[in-house]
């Protein structure tokens, strides 16, 4: 009996330190939990409990910031000329203070980038392209200037490099929006050029947690798979052409001649800003547009379709 009683007490001993069920999910409890891949609370609540009444919120808060911002640009579309380059000129200083802000360390001579964006603008809306190449120009001897005017020039080089990046990443769409915008029925290619490349978004998103598996820039966007970049491109090319259907002036070969563009064009410059952004280490380029991020981070993609757009309508005139 001594001998049996020796056996079993050790048998109790390694009961005891077993948690409870409910613990099981608890973050540095046991394997199964730490396991699972989830992050937060217990395994199964966390899943049902409290991730989907979060990303129901999140999308409610996506659904109301985005309303208003579809009706503002229609609106802008709508009225064309002079207010709809103002109105883009707002968002693309809004874009060149956060990328500004994302290279502080580079120190970006701000005042030159802001003033070069003025000048594309007023380029496009009020002459040709030509007009505004030199502008674009212009803007390098005004980034020398200013820079010689500094007392600080150490590191001028890359100073220099910071700057030019926003005024060719953002200052060069955001003219050639103008410009898309004042060719014949330009209001309508900008909406198709619009559709296309946030409904391609859109769908590369969901395709891609439905359906994806294979990583698309693992070292860039980890998230962005193969399998949704080709439903995003499916799905813009589709919406320029439904898009086009209503538009009598636009025939179906010129819509999916126009909605290729922007199903290859839109991903890259989605790409690019990831690999800008993880290149400094932020996630979001500002909050300005709350739940959506900042403008850059909603306008990414345009910054490169709208060029596109514009080359690939004026030359199907």
């Amino acid at each position: 009996m001594a001998r049996s009683r020796s056996r079993r007490e050790p048998q109790q001993t390694r009961r005891r330190p077993q948690p409870a069920s409910g613990s099981r999910g608890r973050p540095g409890g046991s394997a199964r939990s730490g396991g699972s891949g989830r992050s937060g609370g217990s395994g199964r609540s966390g899943g049902r409990g409290g991730g989907a009444p979060r990303r129901q919120s999140d999308l409610a808060a996506r659904i109301l910031y985005a309303v208003p911002l579809i009706g503002l640009a229609i609106f802008l579309v709508i009225k064309g000329g002079t207010i709809f380059a103002v109105g883009v000129l707002v968002l693309g200083l809004l874009c060149m203070h956060e990328l500004y802000g994302m290279l502080a360390s580079f120190r970006p001579i701000k005042l030159a980038g802001f003033l070069s964006l003025v000048g594309l603008v007023v380029a496009a809306r009020f002459g040709t392209p030509f007009q505004m190449i030199l502008a674009t120009t212009a803007s390098l001897a005004l980034i020398v200037l200013l820079i010689l005017a500094s007392p600080v020039r150490e590191g001028a080089t890359v100073a220099v490099a910071a700057t030019l990046l926003g005024v060719i990443w953002i200052g060069l769409p955001i003219g050639h929006a103008v410009l898309l915008r004042d060719l014949p029925h330009g209001d309508g290619i900008v909406v198709d050029v619009l559709v296309g490349t946030f409904i391609g978004d859109t769908a590369a998103y969901l395709g891609g947690r439905a359906f994806g598996t294979r990583r698309l820039a693992p070292t860039i966007s980890p998230n962005k798979t193969v399998e949704g970049w080709v439903i995003g491109m499916v799905a813009a090319i589709a919406a320029v052409w439904f898009a086009g259907l209503y538009q009598d002036w636009l025939s179906g070969a010129d819509a999916l001649f126009i909605g290729l563009g922007v199903a290859v064009f839109a991903p890259l410059g989605d790409l690019f800003a990831s690999l800008v952004k993880r290149d400094v280490g932020v996630k979001d380029t500002g909050t300005v547009f709350g739940p959506h991020g900042g403008a850059l981070d909603r306008l990414d993609a345009v910054l490169f379709t709208l060029p596109v757009g514009y080359y690939i309508w004026s030359a199907l005139l």
